[in-house]
Formats: C-alpha cells, sequence, structure tokens
C-alpha cells in the first residue's frame, strides 16, 4: 500500500513492515512513529480515517488509544515523584484524606489507608471496580466517580494480590495529580508537558480537534455479547456506562462526548508521533532537550512489581508490570529490552520507550484487532533489527 510520511533510509525496513500490515493483516488506517536518540526516524501514515466517508488517514489524524492513556497519566505521576511532590510509597490519605473516609457500611478503613500510589500503579490497591453503579453524566463530571473511589471497600488486601484496575486506575491516580496540582490530569499532562512538546496528544479531546479524530472499526470475528456482570466487564465498561467491545453505541468509543471528558485510565487521544515523542522525551529527551524522567527515576519504574495470574483467576499472559508500565515480556508484549516501558490500547495501539536503546516507539491504528494481534509487534521487531545494524 501507498503510504505517507518519511522514514531515515536506515529504517526502511519499518516502512516496509507497515506497508505489508495493511496488506496481511486488513488494516484500515494507520500510523507509526520512532526517535532514536531524541532524533525523528520514521514518521509514517496510510489509509482511511473513517471508512464511512473514505476521508484520508493524514499527519493531523488522531484515535482513541484507551489504555495507553495509563501511560500519559504514569508519566505524570512519576514526574511529581522526581519533583518531590509525590511520594510513592506514602499513603495515599496523605494527599486526599478522604480517600479512606468510607460510606455507612465501611468497614475496612485500615485497608485503605495501607493503599499507596505504587500499589495503584502495579494493580495491587484492591480497587479495580466500583460498587457504585455510575451514570456516564456522573462519571463525566469526575466528582461522582471520587466521592465512590472513597466510599469503596478494597475486594483483598492491599498490595497482596493483583487485578487490572481499568478505569479506577485513571481516576485515582487523576484525582492525586489534582490534589497535588490543583489541575485535572489531562490538564496537567497539557500544560507540564503536552504543550512544550507540541504533542497531538490528550486526556479529553478539545472540540476542535473532532474533525481530525480517526473512526475505530472492529475487526470481524471479535467476540461479543460477554457476561456484563462479570468481574472484567464491569472493570472495563465501569459497571455498564461505557460500552465495550461496542464502538457506536450510546458511549461507544467513537463517541466525542466520551473522548472531550476526561477518562483517564483509557480515554486518551493521540497520533502515533505525539506517543512517541511523549516517550522519547521520557527516556532520552528531544532534539537536543534534556530526558523528562532521571535514569534513576526510570529504574524505579522498572522493577517488576506485578506478574502472574490475576486475583480473580484470570490466567497468566505472561504480562509484566512495574510501577504504572508494561515491562519487556516476549511471550506477551515483546519490546526492546529490559529497559523498555510502554502501554498498549484495546484494540492494537501500543507506545513504549528505552533509554538503553535510545528509542521512543507507537503504533495507532483504528481497525480494532483483539487476541494475537502482530501488527504492532512486527513494527517493534523490524526496529530491532535496524538498530542492531546501525
Amino acid at each position: 500500500m501507498e503510504h505517507s510520511g518519511w522514514a531515515d533510509e536506515r529504517y526502511g525496513a519499518v516502512a516496509d513492515v507497515f506497508s505489508r500490515n495493511f496488506a496481511e493483516f486488513g488494516e484500515l488506517g494507520a500510523s507509526v512513529a520512532v526517535f532514536v536518540d531524541g532524533r525523528k526516524v520514521v514518521d509514517l501514515w496510510g489509509g482511511v480515517a473513517d471508512e464511512r466517508t473514505g476521508r484520508a488517514w493524514d499527519e493531523n489524524t488522531v484515535v482513541p488509544v484507551f489504555s495507553c492513556a495509563k501511560g500519559i497519566v504514569s508519566l505524570c505521576v512519576h514526574l511529581l515523584a522526581q519533583q518531590g511532590r509525590l511520594d510513592l510509597d506514602a499513603p495515599v490519605t496523605r494527599y486526599w484524606p478522604e480517600f479512606a473516609c468510607g460510606g455507612e457500611s465501611h468497614k475496612n478503613e485500615s485497608d485503605k489507608t495501607a493503599i499507596t500510589p505504587r500499589m495503584v500503579l502495579a494493580h495491587r490497591a484492591g480497587l479495580p471496580a466500583l460498587d457504585r453503579r455510575l451514570s456516564f453524566d456522573e462519571i463525566t463530571e469526575w466528582t461522582p466517580v471520587v466521592r465512590a473511589v472513597e466510599e469503596q471497600e478494597p475486594l483483598w488486601e492491599p498490595g497482596t494480590a493483583h487485578e487490572y484496575h481499568g478505569h479506577t486506575f485513571g481516576f485515582l491516580l487523576g484525582e492525586l495529580i489534582r490534589r497535588v496540582t490543583g489541575l485535572t490530569p489531562g490538564a496537567y499532562f497539557r500544560e507540564a508537558i503536552g504543550d512544550g512538546l507540541g504533542l497531538r496528544t490528550w486526556i479529553g479531546l478539545p472540540d476542535e480537534e473532532v474533525a481530525h479524530l480517526a473512526r475505530l472499526a472492529e475487526a470481524a470475528g471479535r467476540p461479543g455479547n460477554p457476561d456484563p456482570e462479570s468481574l472484567v466487564m464491569r472493570i472495563v465498561t465501569m459497571n455498564g456506562a461505557f460500552a465495550f467491545p461496542g464502538l457506536d453505541v450510546p458511549h461507544g468509543w467513537n463517541d466525542p462526548a466520551l473522548l472531550r471528558a476526561e477518562i483517564p485510565g483509557a480515554g486518551a487521544v493521540s497520533s502515533a508521533r505525539g506517543l512517541a515523542t511523549l516517550y522519547a522525551a521520557a527516556a532520552t529527551g528531544v532534539d537536543g532537550s534534556a530526558r523528562l524522567l532521571t535514569r534513576d527515576t526510570v529504574t524505579d519504574v522498572l522493577r517488576e512489581l506485578t506478574a502472574g495470574g490475576s486475583w480473580s483467576g484470570f490466567p497468566d499472559l505472561g504480562a509484566r508490570w512495574g510501577s504504572g508500565f508494561l515491562l519487556d515480556a516476549p511471550g506477551f508484549r515483546p519490546m526492546l529490552g529490559a529497559r523498555s516501558f510502554g502501554n498498549d490500547g484495546a484494540g492494537g495501539q501500543f507506545a513504549f520507550g528505552d533509554d538503553e536503546f535510545g528509542v521512543g516507539f507507537a503504533y495507532t491504528a483504528n481497525r480494532m484487532i483483539g487476541h494475537g494481534d502482530a501488527r504492532s509487534s512486527r513494527l517493534i521487531a523490524a526496529v530491532r533489527e535496524c538498530l542492531s545494524e546501525a
């Protein structure tokens, strides 16, 4: 397929794989960007942003990147920790006293006072889902979710087990960011990082960017009609307030009203260039600027905290988590090595950084593919090959 953009001649293999993904995986629209040692070496896009109209994917196209949002929030949290404004191993209640107040039926206050930001970053806080059923409007108002989190009892003794905190991850850490900085997480990200780097990356899509939004499409054969009361579905839908899977039903992931709101665990919108620049800035700095995260901070990020089967019995798929980021896992999310850290998003989005190889990488697409999706892994393998030959 013909694509647009540019790739350094030493990274032509990445461009070749990007083109083959369209032919071999039914790619609709997609983009990939790579930085090495702070310099952009790949910036490619192609295909269709909206299959209803045939609108082309261009260099300004952005797309919902789902849980890649967790990487954005985690970078903000680690930046605050690096500045001495947030202690990741102190109780959450140091910054958010009401966090452990609970409701009338709350019986385990001591459990919640033990929860630290690091437990949240590692999906070990015991708060993967909320008992209270909030409406879509309540969730987008922010404060009702905060109150529900304050009332929620942990499902297990915090720190002793793990379960993916699909949306609560973002609200818990987002409220900590707000308590420390006075800004909601989307606003803090733009002020502290996004605006200065000119990133086309947001938690809370501006109205003027809706016209540049790619429309998600589900691949044929994706499973449907899962049990809405299962824990995993309660986690990913906020008890049914959001549709998943489901893109075009009310409050699906093509809904601009959802994407305009700050849903910090899964509601980010970005271009591949935006996410790749972000991770490059964190790991190496960009175009001669100082890196956002020091080597010591990245070393802290990389300490493995979570792996194996989950509290609810979800099987071990090989994922490994540090503080807020996936770590290199050849059988699950292969990256480049022991200093790689990143986050993926439902349907295939993926971004990571690595300060040993000096890489910032991101891939975004609007054709959602589920288990076994090899598109980003093939691109990363091509990056690895190019690095070995450089």
